[in-house]
């Protein structure tokens, strides 16, 4: 069964983006296209003389995502849209493909598409138990978390399920990992590790969080260098991204938003826009119940004292 996915907090998305006037978006997270089909309305029409066009570029990690909209008569084939597969780690890649060195605004929604939760090879979903616990966005980079699994030890399994998922039972759960491993019968399915984290793992009173949510957390971000990748990417974003350009970064769990609240804070090139994260509206949280722990953040780049056009890149 195919699950549209909802893009989260829209409105708030063109509203931000739409006060820089770009002309060239790099939407870091394409997932099910949503944003880049929203911003790409927010380009002018227009292709000035002198002035690179206008364009989205969006980019995913998940071939499976390039693969479906990069078509004929899909999104892919828009001349306001250009889709690249790659981490938005390599966006100065993506925009010197593109013939332009600056971007006017990066766009990031750090969550799971509902496709990728839909994805029986996945494993990202608790309802699906047979599915092999990948959980990696690229199936063709690195190792699938159970192999991951397979190659650390009990410590390290508890550092990373603690550190990333701040799951307070992580010993209790690398222990069981580790002794389901010596008994010949290691962890391979989503199934597997939900067993786990339900016995090591008690009911919270008001029943809101899965069992095992912390867990699949920690284990899809090391898998997936997902923070890593993140802090290296904020940290060289004013590098390429125009003097009034912003970045827009929707999060979903502490660990994002305190790397996004950081890298604004103490990079002197960035003006914090938004003093508070922003939060989906009531009416949002009610339709589409997955972005009821979003918060978004909005920083603009400075303008250059050296005597660049603001807004512009300089090509």
């Amino acid at each position: 069964m195919t699950i549209e996915h909802v893009s989260v907090m829209p409105s708030e998305i063109v509203q931000w983006v739409s006060e820089a006037n770009p002309r060239t978006i790099v939407d870091g997270t394409y997932g099910g296209g949503g944003h880049t089909r929203l911003l790409r309305d927010v380009l002018p029409g227009d292709n000035e003389s002198g002035l690179p066009s206008p364009l989205v570029i969006g980019m995913d990690r998940d071939p499976s995502v390039i693969q479906r909209d990069d078509v004929p008569g899909g999104p892919g084939s828009d001349p306001k849209i250009e889709l690249f597969l790659g981490s938005y780690e390599r966006a100065p890649a993506a925009l010197a493909h593109c013939d332009r060195t600056h971007a006017d605004a990066f766009v990031l929604d750090l969550g799971l598409s509902s496709d990728q939760l839909a994805d029986r090879d996945r494993g990202f979903s608790f309802t699906l138990p047979d599915a092999e616990l990948d959980l990696r966005f690229d199936p063709e980079s690195d190792l699938p978390a159970h192999q991951w699994l397979a190659f650390h030890g009990e410590k390290e399994i508890a550092d990373a399920i603690y550190q990333f998922g701040e799951e307070r039972f992580s010993r209790r759960i690398a222990r069981q990992i580790c002794l389901r491993a010596k008994q010949r019968s290691p962890v391979k399915t989503v199934g597997d590790l939900v067993e786990i984290c339900r016995r090591c793992v008690p009911r919270s009173k008001n029943h809101d969080i899965h069992p095992a949510t912390r867990t699949f957390q920690a284990l899809r971000i090391v898998v997936n260098d997902e923070l890593g990748i993140l802090e290296r990417t904020l940290a060289s974003a004013a590098d390429w991204i125009a003097p009034g350009g912003r970045i827009a970064a929707i999060s979903f769990h502490s660990l994002e938003d305190r790397i996004v609240k950081n890298a604004f804070r103490n990079d002197d090139r960035w003006e914090i826009l938004t003093k508070k994260p922003l939060c989906p509206s009531e009416e949002e949280v009610r339709d589409n119940p997955r972005s009821r722990s979003a918060k978004l953040r909005v920083a603009m780049r400075k303008d250059d004292v050296s005597g660049g056009l603001p807004g512009r890149p300089l090509l």
